[in-house]
């Protein structure tokens, strides 16, 4: 099912964005090593969704669905 792709990407680009938000949040109060750890796993998480949303998009592409670069 092409929807339940895009919804697990769209979850893993959230995930992501909240690794992101919280790095940057201990960078602004000066805990870089805590940053790092929220920076490293925002990049693994961002990794992630990255292939999710590849995944939703080829699962598109076989049901049927014209990609934004064909239109």
């Amino acid at each position: 099912m092409p929807r339940d792709a895009h919804t697990k990407a769209a979850a893993d680009h959230e995930t992501a964005a909240k690794s992101h938000r919280a790095a940057a949040e201990h960078h602004g109060k000066g805990e870089h090593d805590k940053g790092m750890e929220h920076s490293t796993k925002a990049q693994d998480h961002s990794k992630s969704a990255h292939a999710s949303s590849q995944a939703a998009h080829s699962k598109s592409q076989q049901s049927g669905g014209r990609s934004q670069q064909s239109r």
